[in-house]
């Protein structure tokens, strides 16, 4: 008799190297809930994490010293236990010559890439084939600047990959622009392909595709909208098909917008809102692309820097970091609506939320 599956997450945190990161939970695909089991120290601030599942290993930002002394992106390789999903390191490199804030494998697992905020910049490292990280094989500098004080330089923020592997697209906030670049393998490189521009002064954070492809979703810190976009896959192009706020008519307070999601059945669209604390939810539509808000539902928490939709798209957990909380929602799938189911998971500035199931 097969044994049945299980659903392990893995949760990046703000810390310091002396106290735990990264930490493992058994997720109740039943109920949407999460039981911590272990927890990996030695890491400072790994706020993202990325998962291999075809062999079983994660990757986690970090932070380095460099050289000089000063502060520099790193990142770590971790094998997974898939019994219990125990993390067990395999080395530990500097990525970048500033500090990281995205990591993100490419489809087939060989590299790695990290943006840097801090510096302005986007990095490929390749995986080697015992899953450990190689020195960095490619450094692609942005330059340039938008319209708010923050973006008076280039501010890469996160790393995005299309599903035929062949582009990889990076947001920079400090440009008000999507970048993407041809990624090859063979030499380890990220090849400029095409841009494309938000508003000035949007701030373009971190960028989602429709399972079908033919539409990518961007959440804008800045202006606090989202963007929505055809994408050519051939040519690797965005196309601009509709700019959208996050926040309802009523709000004057301050905010600003970090992750966003689309449900596995391409129906609904989520993003999270900071300050005024919510999950925004959207209605998609699957002919033109095109989004309807559905509601705002409280996080229950305060900053929601990021959420995850579990693999089956029942549950969206919510990591509330300034109240050190990720709060667990059940997802209705015909309306899209999130229905708190009353648990929660205390643990100290949760960011990231990665699952895998075994």
């Amino acid at each position: 008799m097969d044994k049945p599956q299980q659903t392990i997450a893995f949760i990046g945190s703000y810390a310091d190297a002396k106290n735990p990161g990264v930490y493992t939970a058994q997720f109740n695909s039943d109920k949407g809930n999460f039981t911590l089991t272990h927890q990996v120290d030695g890491l400072q601030n790994p706020t993202f994490l990325a998962i291999d599942a075809m062999h079983g290993r994660l990757y986690a930002l970090g932070e380095g010293v460099g050289e000089q002394g000063q502060k520099c992106g790193a990142a770590s390789a971790y094998t997974i236990d898939k019994t219990n999903g125990e993390l067990t390191l395999l080395n530990q490199v500097n990525t970048l010559p500033a500090t990281t804030c995205h990591i993100q494998l490419d489809n087939t697992n060989q590299v790695v890439m990290v943006a840097s905020y801090h510096g302005g910049m986007v990095g490929l490292s390749p995986i080697l084939s015992d899953g450990t990280l190689g020195m960095t094989a490619d450094i692609q500098q942005h330059r340039g600047a938008s319209l708010l004080p923050v973006q008076d330089r280039p501010r890469a923020h996160s790393v995005f990959v299309d599903r035929a592997n062949q582009y990889v697209g990076v947001c920079d906030l400090g440009l008000d622009k999507i970048i993407l670049y041809k990624l090859d393998l063979a030499k380890k490189q990220l090849i400029p392909q095409s841009e494309v521009s938000v508003a000035p002064g949007s701030g373009p954070r971190h960028f989602t595709f429709h399972p079908s492809y033919k539409f990518g979703y961007v959440i804008n810190e800045l202006s606090s909208t989202v963007t929505a976009f055809a994408y050519d896959e051939e040519l690797g192009r965005l196309s601009e098909i509709q700019t959208i706020a996050t926040l309802p008519d009523s709000y004057e307070g301050e905010n600003a917008c970090a992750d966003i999601h689309v449900s596995p059945d391409g129906r609904f669209l989520y993003g999270s809102n900071r300050g005024h604390d919510s999950i925004v939810v959207y209605a998609i539509d699957e002919v033109s692309g095109k989004l309807t808000i559905v509601e705002h539902a409280s996080t229950l928490g305060k900053h929601p820097r990021n959420f995850g939709l579990s693999p089956d798209g029942r549950f969206v957990l919510v990591a509330n970091k300034d109240t050190d909380n990720i709060v667990s929602f059940a997802r209705d799938e015909a309306s899209g609506k999130l229905v708190p189911t009353g648990d929660q998971l205390v643990l100290s500035q949760p960011v990231c939320i990665k699952f895998l199931t075994v």
